[in-house]
């Protein structure tokens, strides 16, 4: 896992040369709408895409992460499956559903019954490298997602100057990176982590509970501000020093919600003396987003050292899957 994670940049130098190179054959009908469907590893990339591209697609993106399809699914509708083993039967399910509503395809994988039946059937797919955690190829997959709707029309090619730019605010910045996150793995460990940031980085915060649930072996949870505000906040009515409050920020957010931030802090500080603040580097979200993904990768993984665990084992998720097979 430690390789991986250091590799994140060649991830995404690599990705962008698969991207631009996956062949591509024209929707059939006018796109209305997007359906970008997967789970964990695999599907975090879609949650967090819907955020950075809100201004620049012209179609609505819905993310999908069941069994079940939206109702509106039809010819008009790009149906975006993203499944790194291309097994996952969550993911699998709902593309039946979908292609039966004559819904457009495009899917994101390293093999499986996805790839095959993509290639069986002359469908559009990026397949990209194989044999690793899905969710230490997020680089890959996510990537990937980009090229899918710009292929498509359904947004320009801004992202490619981004990515590169997130990819060398990385390498630049790498050893702060690594010094940053094993200081904030001090103030984490024997803590429950809570997660906030703003609707920007609500993906990110997403992508860092999962990264902490199977890297470090530990629960925390997740919100975002301002909607904490309105209901979460009246929660802080007493002491809890077990907890340890990580606040994440974008250059890019609101200026109310950059008011409303230093306001939680003030307040939850009554409460804990346990507040990490985070903020990102980068020219844009986009980079910013991906600066934030690898700093907290390895907040998990050096976390999940100091916790002596192993940040590959999933034993849990395994035989879960091995029960569901029985029945």
């Amino acid at each position: 896992m430690q390789e991986l994670i250091a590799s994140f940049s060649s991830h995404l130098k690599k990705a962008l040369k698969i991207g631009a190179n996956a062949p591509f054959v024209q929707s059939k009908n006018d796109i209305k709408n997007v359906v970008i469907c997967g789970m964990g590893g695999s599907g975090i990339g879609g949650t967090i895409i819907k955020k950075i591209i809100a201004e620049k697609c012209c179609v609505p993106i819905i993310i999908c992460k069941d069994y079940l399809i939206p109702n509106f699914i039809n010819e008009n509708t790009l149906f975006i499956a993203s499944s790194y083993s291309g097994n996952t039967e969550e993911t699998l399910h709902a593309l039946e559903k979908a292609l039966k509503k004559n819904a457009q395809f495009s899917c994101v994988t390293s093999g499986g019954k996805l790839l095959e039946f993509s290639k069986k059937n002359h469908l559009n797919h990026i397949a990209i490298p194989s044999g690793e955690p899905p969710r230490a190829m997020f680089g890959f997959s996510f990537t990937q997602l980009f090229f899918i709707l710009n292929k498509h029309n359904l947004i320009n090619d801004f992202f490619i100057e981004e990515i590169n730019d997130g990819i060398d605010t990385i390498k630049k910045n790498n050893q702060q990176i690594i010094n940053e996150a094993e200081v904030i793995v001090n103030n984490l460990y024997k803590k429950i982590p809570v997660i906030y940031s703003s609707p920007l980085l609500t993906g990110v915060s997403i992508r860092f509970r999962q990264q902490l649930n199977e890297n470090s072996k530990v629960l925390a949870w997740h919100n975002t501000i301002p909607e904490m505000n309105h209901n979460e906040i009246v929660g802080w009515y007493k002491k809890n020093e077990d907890l340890a409050v990580l606040f994440l920020n974008s250059n890019f957010d609101y200026e109310r919600t950059k008011k409303r931030m230093e306001l939680n802090i003030k307040e939850i500080s009554k409460y804990t003396s346990n507040i990490i603040n985070i903020f990102s580097k980068g020219k844009s979200l986009l980079s910013e987003t991906l600066y934030l993904i690898h700093l907290l990768d390895w907040v998990s993984f050096f976390l999940a050292k100091k916790n002596q665990v192993d940040p590959n084992e999933i034993d849990a998720i395994m035989s879960l899957k091995k029960q569901l097979e029985k029945n």
